[in-house]
């Protein structure tokens, strides 16, 4: 799979290892490196564990447009962690002011230069807005309304990353060919409020979804795909930077569309919904998720777009909004017949589509509906697909993060 994290975070493993390594002392005995550090395992903020265990996938009802996109098939998937809710606005704008900061102690010149000879921003030095080197950071010339506004075109989030899938594949090229450079641009498309909806007056939350803070705990839209992931492997470098004593290895990422639907079902193998029942209402009448329940009516099940990300109940691991609320990314790209050659262990398939390929190369999985759809894209078992350079205002994302080990219990 293939693995989107900073080389940093893979050096400063590397050095723990070999720091371990130092002064090894033989005794004739086969007793193996000693002094190792020891692994006690995470518990990161805001996330739940899903053991590993066994699965049947597939339509939880009957497939009423004759799809035939999820054929039944026994898996298993390993343990990992979940976002027990969407990733919302105000944490996906931690990210965007990290960009925001970065760019401007660069235009500063805060920079210093390591022991290693590779650079990094000194975080240290205060900002100064006046300074006139932040000037190219704002809207220009006719592009200007009024005042210093943000251009936010330009904040774009450069990272790499290892293709451990084509490395695996040809062992023998060198392994400069297999390490990527990506360059995202990263502020949400706010306007996807208006453009997916024609004939609609939807102005009022294209202003304000993404910046009021009204809207704070509800989930991030307008990004793609691209966009979740450099979400995600900045993420990772947060955590590394600021937890060295629990640095990991795997780093942050969206699920495989199997680890989503496996999570969503919550122990309730053969149940379409999450809350395992056949119904979108509970006994008393109400609706037990954010989606469109009948024809011109979206504000019965109290949201006329979306709500917040702890909204209704959540599911037997915990997690939030697994149906309905927005759709969400998953890593793993949209075959119509992928059930047929995937494998039954932690089954996943990917292609890193380029700019230049074909539309049908850059189809992602998304699951689990949103606020516009209907209760059949709310049902664990089905699955749909959105392009990956595309930004709508119904798809979010959470984030997983792959368990090391056989079971939490191993460390606690």
């Amino acid at each position: 799979m293939k693995q989107r994290m900073l080389r940093g975070s893979l050096s400063m493993l590397f050095l723990l290892v070999l720091f371990a390594c130092g002064g090894n002392k033989q005794s004739g005995y086969l007793t193996g490196v000693q002094d190792r550090p020891k692994w006690k395992g995470i518990n990161p903020y805001g996330m739940v564990y899903i053991p590993s265990g066994t699965l049947h996938v597939g339509q939880s009802d009957q497939d009423i447009f004759s799809s035939l996109t999820q054929k039944p098939k026994a898996i298993s998937i390993s343990g990992f962690y979940m976002d027990d809710t969407e990733i919302t606005n105000n944490e996906y704008r931690e990210f965007v002011q990290y960009v925001i900061d970065s760019m401007a102690h660069t235009l500063m010149g805060d920079i210093i230069e390591n022991d290693d000879g590779s650079t990094s921003i000194d975080w240290e030095l205060p900002i100064d807005w006046t300074m006139e080197e932040l000037s190219e950071m704002y809207y220009q010339g006719e592009d200007r309304l009024g005042g210093n506004e943000l251009d936010v075109r330009k904040l774009v989030y450069t990272y790499s990353w290892y293709d451990l899938r084509a490395a695996a594949l040809n062992p023998k090229a060198p392994r400069r060919s297999f390490i990527k450079k990506e360059s995202t641009a990263i502020y949400p498309d706010t306007l996807v409020w208006i453009r997916d909806f024609a004939y609609s007056y939807n102005d009022p939350i294209a202003r304000n979804y993404f910046w009021h803070p009204a809207y704070d705990d509800y989930p991030v839209v307008g990004v793609n795909w691209q966009m979740a992931n450099a979400f995600s492997n900045w993420r990772t470098q947060m955590w590394n930077t600021h937890r060295p004593e629990e640095v990991n290895s795997e780093g942050f990422r969206l699920p495989t569309e199997y680890e989503w639907e496996y999570a969503s079902r919550g122990k309730k193998e053969l149940a379409p919904y999450p809350w395992g029942g056949y119904y979108v209402r509970n006994a008393k009448g109400c609706l037990l998720a954010n989606f469109k329940p009948g024809r011109g009516n979206y504000p019965e099940d109290g949201g006329q777009y979306t709500v917040e990300v702890h909204s209704y109940f959540p599911n037997e691991y915990g997690l939030f909004n697994m149906a309905g609320n927005v759709a969400e990314w998953t890593i793993t790209a949209y075959f119509d017949n992928a059930n047929n050659f995937t494998h039954d262990m932690n089954p996943d398939i990917q292609y890193d589509a380029k700019p230049g390929d074909p539309d049908v190369y850059k189809r992602k999985v998304i699951r689990g509906g949103s606020w516009k759809d209907i209760s059949y894209y709310l049902q664990n078992g089905t699955r749909t697909y959105e392009y990956q350079d595309s930004t709508k205002s119904y798809i979010g994302f959470r984030n997983v993060l792959s368990f090391l080990g056989r079971s939490i219990n191993d460390f606690k």
